[in-house]
């Protein structure tokens, strides 16, 4: 097969980690091999030295873009999932891992219905002070430009959502890679 990103971002709480899971669970199914690089696993062990920063947020990313682009380069098809806050942070992966393999998806949720969720508790903990630098509070989420593929993970149930991904990036993918 031939390596290709799909890049998974939006607020926190959006559907990201669910839909990367499931989509990957999907492609095992169909024998496509691919690598999952979430945000909270990276931030754990790779850039457990960063912290939420506009500067270290924008070091996250690059890390993150260089190691999604070594994976695809190796033919794997990598599912990125990070908030990637800014139309800058979108263009720096983009550029990085080079706009053809790149593969950008919006979850398109809500704050209101993200803090609602707050499947971490991380909402409760921005409003209490506990967390600085939260994104879509302390800290700006600009909705993006014009992404590849918008999903809207607030009126649409997951399976719905993980659906409309797969169909989407299915067609964008070359299995075989004397074909291209």
């Amino acid at each position: 097969q031939r390596g290709k990103v799909i890049w998974l971002y939006g607020l926190s709480g959006s559907g990201k980690s669910t839909l990367t899971r499931a989509l990957e669970r999907k492609f095992y199914e169909k024998g496509i091999f691919t690598q999952i690089l979430d945000g909270d696993i990276v931030r754990s062990g790779l850039n457990r030295d960063l912290g939420f920063s506009d500067t270290d947020r924008s070091e996250n990313i690059r890390r993150v873009a260089e190691v999604t682009k070594l994976l695809k380069d190796t033919g794997v098809v990598t599912l990125a999932s990070f908030i990637t806050p800014t139309q800058q942070l979108r263009t720096q992966a983009r550029t990085i891992v080079g706009s053809s393999d790149f593969i950008e998806v919006y979850l398109k949720c809500s704050f209101e219905t993200c803090a609602e969720r707050d499947v971490k508790g991380l909402y409760a903990k921005a409003k209490d002070g506990k967390i600085q630098d939260f994104t879509g509070h302390q800290s700006t989420f600009e909705e993006p430009e014009n992404p590849d593929l918008k999903v809207d993970t607030e009126h649409h149930n997951p399976q719905e959502c993980l659906e409309q991904i797969y169909a989407f990036v299915i067609s964008n993918l070359v299995l075989d890679p004397t074909d291209h």
